[in-house]
């Protein structure tokens, strides 16, 4: 039985050790994001040339570093609702994966039913990484919504690293939310896609896509709807979606090689940013310029995400 002193002593080393704990929580805290210079732009960007806002204050930058691909994971999904046509696009997925820098770490995974299917985590083993893409299945409403699959994946991102390294994914998808209740462009408030771009947000991925239309799907009020929604998830997280108009992409090739430079492209700006009481929930606006330069960054995160 525990004496009443003991008992006063564990109390207020409990009480003090909770309230440092909040206090440290509620300081500012470093904060990571990945930031893609379009290298089309570009004037030479440092750190010193940068300008960032949190929460619309002006920060400074404390670190600016390019991104090396033994620090980078990138996850290749692809929509397995997709029909046959996309059969010709195999070979230029094979040789985007093997072609990749040595060292960055590559995974498959086909959007199904609301997760991600694997057939094996992160590697440096690109061959291995090329030799698990396949045909999609192409069922219907197989990959229900892209961004259930991605909310789901980016949660539980594979692998538990030391150290978090740079993250990305290049999807392959029509863009679809099936659950939205309509494809319209007149319809475009889909919580799956306000889920998926928080929950990004928050893991600190970069997302990139590539729109390919599914044959199963028709009219034009689908194509528009998806590509709406990849606008939207791409840009909110420092992405790029590619496309061209309507149709499928001739080749995917160009969009792939694209995507691989911008990988070489990225930097990770770390700064200060407060931390609310909940800092596994809460997010900050982030805002960063450099003069005449084209950055594509995320537009929040999570604080103290530097893990």
């Amino acid at each position: 039985m525990m004496r009443p002193l003991a008992s006063a002593l564990l109390l207020a080393l409990t009480i003090t050790f909770s309230h440092a704990s909040l206090a440290q929580v509620e300081g500012p805290v470093p904060t990571q994001v990945l930031v893609n210079v379009d290298a089309k732009s570009v004037p030479l960007v440092s750190a010193s040339t940068l300008t960032i806002a949190v929460n619309d204050r002006k920060e400074q930058l404390s670190a600016w570093e390019q991104v090396t691909p033994s620090n980078v994971q990138v996850a290749l999904l692809i929509d397995d609702g997709l029909r046959e046509s996309v059969g010709r696009e195999i070979d230029n997925l094979h040789n985007f994966i093997r072609t990749l820098s040595p060292g960055i770490e590559v995974l498959v995974g086909y959007m199904q039913y609301g997760h991600v299917a694997t057939a094996q985590s992160f590697t440096t083993d690109h061959q291995a990484a090329a030799s698990t893409i396949h045909l999609p299945d192409g069922m219907v409403d197989m990959s229900a919504s892209p961004y259930i699959c991605i909310s789901d994946f980016v949660k539980n991102w594979p692998g538990h690293a030391a150290a978090r390294k740079a993250r990305f994914i290049i999807m392959l998808t029509n863009g679809v939310d099936p659950y939205n209740g309509s494809a319209s462009i007149m319809n475009q408030g889909s919580p799956y896609v306000d889920n998926a771009i928080e929950d990004a947000q928050r893991a600190g991925v970069s997302i990139y896509s590539i729109y390919f239309g599914d044959a199963g799907m028709g009219g034009g009020m689908v194509n528009n709807s998806g590509q709406s929604y990849l606008n939207q998830i791409t840009e909110a997280t420092g992405g790029i979606n590619y496309w061209e108009g309507v149709g499928n992409p001739v080749s995917t090739a160009p969009f792939l090689h694209n995507f691989q430079g911008a990988i070489a492209e990225s930097y990770i700006a770390t700064f200060l940013a407060p931390a609310g009481n909940n800092p596994a929930r809460d997010l900050v606006r982030i805002k960063l310029s450099a003069p005449k330069a084209k950055l594509h960054a995320p537009s929040k995160a999570r604080p103290g995400n530097v893990e």
